[in-house]
């Protein structure tokens, strides 16, 4: 097949149907709940028995090397783990008879966004109704930035900023490596995510080490926070002309910026990518996000996303609602028809 990826097992060219059946299953039931660890568990062990010999390697030569050797032994790291990620997938899914099933197992258990919802409503109805102690740690199950001094408005904002930002991370990004390259491009994908996640800050501790897990993840992550503003344009589209079938209604109020507004304002981002998402949402949604926020106890002062003030609404309990209904109508009404475009490019 002529495809650029058909040759790896379970692209969509190779699989047609894999992609919506693990987006199907991932919006249902959220992560596969069965007696083993999550593969991301994995990763992550990974990672830190990776983590004493990488920084050993880094600093033998004292701090003055330090840069240099830290960028290049993370990038081994990264190197390693990708590797051997993709090998042990292409592995699995190549069994006889078990391949198929595992193939569904991996492809469902790398989309995130089902969890991410049913986290993001649990978090949502501790911020409106539990103590703030306990709504500022539940906060926390899903942000990395400084919960302990945030008020309720804030937390609201906070919230909206990560369901947002996620929608990307959680759903656009691995869906694109699937489609794309099946399991194996999936989990190759994850690999990197992952060690973002875990290494890619700009502090003293992982500026070095996590210099190519970050600049990775930003790498295979491009095209896809770009697909996930379209994907909230074509969303809104939808539900404006009744084209969801009423299995949503519009609960945002607000309205599509243009892709050169959402761009421009992306921009200004600390990150070419989370912008993207966030400036989408933000403007159907009629609230504000990103703007300064507290990092390992550092401000980071990012622009505003979203309407000016005179037009923003605050966050309050409805309108994140419509924000969590918004992802996840973003992951099936443009998760399948990116699936449609790629068997069309295929």
């Amino acid at each position: 097949m002529s495809a650029p990826f058909a040759a790896l097992p379970f692209s969509v060219w190779d699989c047609w149907w894999l992609a919506p059946v693990a987006l199907l299953l991932d919006l249902w039931l959220g992560d596969p709940d069965l007696p083993w660890r999550h593969p991301v568990c994995l990763l992550g062990r990974l990672l830190d028995a990776l983590e004493g010999p990488a920084r050993r390697f880094m600093d033998r030569n004292g701090p003055a090397a330090a840069p240099r050797r830290g960028r290049l032994v993370g990038g081994l790291a990264l190197a390693g783990l990708t590797g051997l990620t993709g090998l042990t997938v292409w592995g699995l899914v190549s069994v006889p008879l078990l391949g198929t099933a595992l193939a569904v197992y991996l492809a469902w258990a790398g989309l995130a966004l089902g969890s991410l919802a049913r986290t993001g409503r649990e978090v949502l109805r501790r911020v409106e109704t539990a103590p703030e102690p306990e709504a500022r740690a539940a906060l926390s199950w899903l942000v990395s930035r400084e919960t302990a001094r945030m008020d309720r408005p804030l937390m609201r904002k906070t919230l909206a900023d990560t369901l947002a930002e996620n929608l990307t991370d959680a759903f656009t990004a691995p869906f694109f490596w699937l489609l794309l390259a099946g399991p194996v491009g999936l989990w190759c994908y994850k690999a990197v995510s992952t060690a973002d996640s875990m290494w890619g800050y700009l502090t003293e501790k992982w500026r070095w080490l996590g210099f190519a897990g970050a600049r990775g993840d930003d790498l295979l992550a491009y095209a896809p926070a770009r697909l996930s503003a379209l994907m909230a344009w074509l969303t809104d589209a939808a539900a404006r002309g009744g084209a969801c079938c009423g299995l949503w209604r519009r609960p945002w109020d607000g309205r599509w910026p243009g892709l050169r507004l959402t761009a421009r304002q992306a921009a200004g981002m600390p990150s070419p990518n989370s912008g993207w998402s966030m400036a989408a949402c933000a403007w159907l949604c009629r609230g504000r996000m990103a703007g300064p926020s507290v990092y390992f106890g550092a401000l980071v002062d990012k622009p505003w996303l979203g309407p000016p003030p005179e037009e923003a609404a605050p966050w309050d309990e409805a309108r994140l609602g419509a924000l969590l209904t918004l992802v996840q109508a973003c992951a099936l009404c443009g998760g399948l028809a990116l699936w449609l475009f790629f068997l069309v490019l295929g």
